[in-house]
């Protein structure tokens, strides 16, 4: 039921005609491909990037073919629209403008690059996927929960996290090590730049949908070093996928 024109124009009728078409509680069960689906999520400087860039490296060395992507991007059409998300140029549109982009971009994602990966036994590693959109336009924006779940749906097929990454950390030493980490006096995103107030509430809502989904998430303090942090991440994504060292 994707909508392979949502990313071009008139997307967004396209792309709202296929939501409407779904009916209540078919959301499709996520059928275990050969490859294995791990996504990093948490709130802004929890830092994503350095532990994805270990594991990467970890698991290279104990012989998985392991590829890296991330949200909003991953594809040449979905890289566009982060760059009209980020930019904040969607923001006057309202959360649900930017859940549509993101879904669009979503789409691109997954049927290009995250599926195929799978089905050719990868293991998939993304900066970001569908709890991301459920926190920052669900709980943020006030997008509706059931529009959100239609939304996965179309953008995902049965494609789905084996396992979800959530790093936990306070905001105010996120905004620190986010602030650090820009260069050159960068300005900061569209999400960067909102208020501690918000981002706790981002905070709230992710640890949420940790208790509220054991078997795919798991919550990790990100406060210690990236290598105390790191320790737990691999930790974790050894058992799941039940790896010996």
């Amino acid at each position: 039921m994707r909508s392979r024109n949502c990313c071009s124009g008139g997307y967004e009728a396209a792309f709202l005609a296929s939501v409407v078409d779904v009916d209540d509680g078919c959301l499709m069960s996520k059928k275990r491909s050969r490859g294995f689906f791990i996504t990093f999520e948490g709130g802004e400087g929890a830092g994503k990037t350095s532990q994805i860039t270990r594991l990467e490296k970890k698991l290279k060395q104990m012989g998985h073919d392991v590829l890296v992507t991330r949200e909003p991007g991953g594809t040449p059409g979905a890289e566009a629209i982060r760059h009209v998300l980020l930019s904040g140029a969607a923001e006057s549109f309202g959360p649900m403008m930017e859940a549509l982009l993101f879904a669009a971009a979503r789409s691109d994602h997954v049927e290009l690059i995250i599926k195929p990966a799978l089905e050719a036994g990868k293991v998939v590693i993304s900066d970001r996927f569908i709890d991301s959109t459920r926190v920052y336009q669900g709980e943020g924006g006030k997008v509706d929960h059931d529009v959100l779940v239609r939304l996965e749906d179309v953008a995902c097929g049965d494609v789905r996290p084996d396992l979800t990454v959530i790093l936990d950390l306070p905001p105010e030493e996120g905004m620190k090590r986010a602030n650090a980490r820009r260069k050159g006096g960068a300005a900061a995103d569209r999400f960067e730049k909102e208020s501690i107030s918000r981002q706790k509430r981002r905070r709230t809502a992710f640890r949420k949908i940790a208790k509220e989904e054991p078997d795919r998430c798991v919550l990790i303090d990100a406060k210690g070093s990236e290598a105390q942090v790191f320790s737990k991440v691999l930790d974790v994504v050894k058992k799941h996928l039940q790896l010996a060292v």
